[in-house]
């Protein structure tokens, strides 16, 4: 099965993202993807955190999610919407969201953000539970490709990807890929992103497809990018800096078999 991560430098203009969006979009069905993952937050980089309590939608209706059912449909792709800010109890917070749509444009699966980011070094800060809420429950779809093959794909988000027990969690119930789209910082990208994806592929012997934001947005946040796509074994298999792109690698279940029989760690655990 093609996967394609989705690399962008979302902006405060829902518009222009939505534009962006889609025009990578069809550059990924052109190229034979199945799969499309947008990165966390596509639809909006704002200048405040609370810019995207404008945006809301209630889960079910809304302009965003027209777009993606719209998108998913259109191209003929499963496609996940990064995250997107849906309605939380709380009338000041929402839930940052990442919803699964089949290529009939129905929506499949939902994952809320369940790790929320704070970080402060003296120079930058940033706290997600001023705005957002907590979600609770951990979400795995399967999505049947055209070879047959009835892949097992796990949902995270972004600073999820410090919590190991989450992904073994996914192993524990067969996933064999796993989705991080993300916003990473600079700082914590340049130390941290590639291992710890690495880490996750090569621990839980899956694949790993991270679509990320790259770049300086207008409200001067540098995200690091690096958008990736990882094999069982830990190898990058494609890979896109910074900047809006495309990342397309082919995953190959039979890899994935060959893996795990060779090195049958997850019947080794203990614990």
């Amino acid at each position: 099965m093609k996967v394609a991560a989705i690399q962008m430098v979302s902006t405060a203009s829902v518009a222009h993202n939505l534009q962006q969006a889609r025009t990578l979009l069809e550059q990924a069905a052109r190229a034979g993807a199945e799969l499309a993952v947008l990165p966390e937050y596509f639809c909006l980089i704002g200048q405040h955190d609370a810019d995207k309590l404008a945006i809301r939608e209630a889960y079910g209706s809304g302009p965003l999610q027209a777009f993606l059912a719209a998108a998913a449909r259109e191209l003929g792709l499963w496609l996940v919407g990064g995250t997107l800010p849906l309605a939380a109890p709380e009338p000041d917070r929402v839930y940052n969201s990442s919803l699964v749509y089949n290529p009939q444009g129905d929506c499949v699966a939902r994952y809320d953000k369940i790790h929320l980011f704070r970080f402060d070094n003296g120079v930058e800060s940033y706290d997600e539970s001023r705005v957002l809420s907590r979600g609770s429950l951990p979400t795995r779809f399967e999505l049947p490709s055209r070879d047959g093959h009835r892949w097992q794909v796990g949902l995270s988000v972004c600073y999820d990807l410090r919590f190991p027990e989450l992904y073994r969690s996914y192993a524990q119930q067969g996933v064999d890929l796993i989705l991080v789209p993300s916003a990473f910082t600079h700082t914590t990208g340049q130390a941290h992103w590639e291992v710890l994806l690495r880490a996750r592929a090569i621990e839980n012997l899956a694949f790993v497809a991270a679509a990320a934001q790259g770049g300086v947005h207008p409200n001067g946040r540098h995200t690091w990018g690096q958008s990736l796509l990882i094999d069982p074994w830990g190898q990058v298999l494609a890979q896109q800096a910074q900047e809006a792109g495309v990342v397309c690698a082919e995953l190959r279940p039979d890899t994935l078999a060959q893996r795990r029989a060779q090195l049958p760690a997850l019947q080794h655990r203990v614990l």
